[in-house]
């Protein structure tokens, strides 16, 4: 799908209203088709407005159940569950990001060294390798900053056991060139594929699969159908789920961030907003796409926040505070985190609900979701 529209929460409200009517069983059976760049997507193709908070997961949630109920909506629910599922994965076990963001430099020096390596990335990620299918994602997530998510998971099988790449290298082109580039989604996913997630589990392209859900459109030959998953040394630890600070009271200075941009719904009762500032912190080398989505979602973040507590609205500098004490949206493990000074910090209801359930495998959090909604006072039918 092209990403021609911007990245604003009254166009993800928009679109979420133009596909809620297929967010139930349509969604369920159809959300592995992958018809194209020029077809409207199977799936929601939301995931640029929620990895920016441009929407919540709570309100996409509730759209769904409300137009179709619990039973219906299940499959969807789910899925959006899944992405706070990942972030509160990887905010318990962080050591994963940091061994993949060495990982990524560990590749680079290999591609230095290695002309052979070098020389079958760069075609992987020219789309030159003459796979059906791979070389078209490669270049379709360079022009549209979008892949649809079975693509995905078919893209970084082949990376990883056909072309035999280093895991970290594909994370690393989908963190520069994805729109809806997000962290933990990003990494996990990638490790889940690889085995890595879910350990001796892994995920293997084949060519049957991807001609049956690409209708016809690809049939790749020549893969690597046959592999063993990849391994590492040892798993990472569990950390405690760091808490997240009181609601503040009085004057404040909002600090928000590429995270969590929909400061009109945060838990800030108590607190009067004097100030609102904008972090901008992009992934590492993003490409010039998704540094203007992210400079075009901050500025509509700012404008609603400048409307909605009728204060000055702009991108933080040293002095935005003014002597207020700073309150920040959580930033979950990534480059918000990492750019982030110390500050009060607001976790929502459905971080709450969801993360301390994060520190195994999903089914954990699946089997509650009927726990986390009622939690969430989310209203089911």
């Amino acid at each position: 799908m092209q990403q021609t529209a911007r990245l604003t929460r009254a166009d993800g409200l928009a679109r979420l209203e133009r596909f809620a009517p297929r967010l139930g069983r349509a969604y369920a059976d159809t959300r592995n088709t992958d018809r194209g760049p020029s077809a409207e997507p199977t799936t929601t193709a939301l995931s640029p407005h929620l990895r920016r908070r441009l929407l919540t997961e709570q309100e996409v949630v509730e759209a769904a159940l409300f137009a179709h109920g619990a039973t219906a909506a299940e499959k969807f629910v789910q899925e959006v569950v899944w992405r706070s599922y990942f972030k509160g994965h990887l905010e318990t076990r962080p050591g994963i990001w940091a061994d993949y963001r060495r990982g990524v430099v560990a590749g680079y020096e290999r591609l230095e060294r290695e002309s052979g390596l070098r020389k079958a990335y760069g075609q992987a990620v020219a789309g030159g390798t003459g796979i059906d299918g791979f070389d078209d994602w490669a270049r379709d997530l360079v022009e549209f900053g979008w892949l649809h998510n079975h693509a995905r998971m078919w893209f970084a099988s082949i990376w990883i056991f056909t072309l035999r790449l280093p895991w970290e290298l594909g994370a690393d082109f989908f963190m520069r060139h994805l729109l809806d580039g997000d962290p933990a989604s990003n990494t996990l996913s990638w490790r889940w594929v690889a085995g890595l997630h879910t350990r001796g589990k892994h995920y293997l392209a084949r060519a049957d699969n991807i001609r049956r859900h690409t209708d016809g459109r690809f049939d790749p030959k020549g893969l690597e159908e046959v592999a063993d998953p990849l391994d590492e040394p040892a798993s990472r630890p569990v950390s405690k789920l760091a808490p997240a600070d009181p609601s503040p009271r009085g004057d404040v200075a909002l600090l928000i961030h590429l995270d969590d941009l929909h400061p009109e719904s945060l838990p800030l009762d108590g607190a009067r907003v004097v100030r609102v500032g904008g972090l901008l912190a992009h992934a590492d080398g993003a490409a010039d796409p998704v540094i203007e989505a992210d400079r075009t979602a901050m500025a509509d973040a700012l404008a609603r926040a400048a409307a909605h507590f009728q204060c000055p609205a702009d991108i933080a500098d040293e002095d935005f505070a003014a002597g207020a004490p700073v309150v920040a949206p959580w930033a979950p493990v990534g480059p918000s985190a990492d750019a982030l000074p110390s500050v009060a910090r607001l976790r929502r209801p459905w971080d709450e609900a969801i993360w301390p359930r994060s520190t195994r495998g999903y089914f954990q959090v699946k089997a509650a979701i009927p726990e986390i909604l009622a939690a969430c006072d989310v209203p089911i039918r």
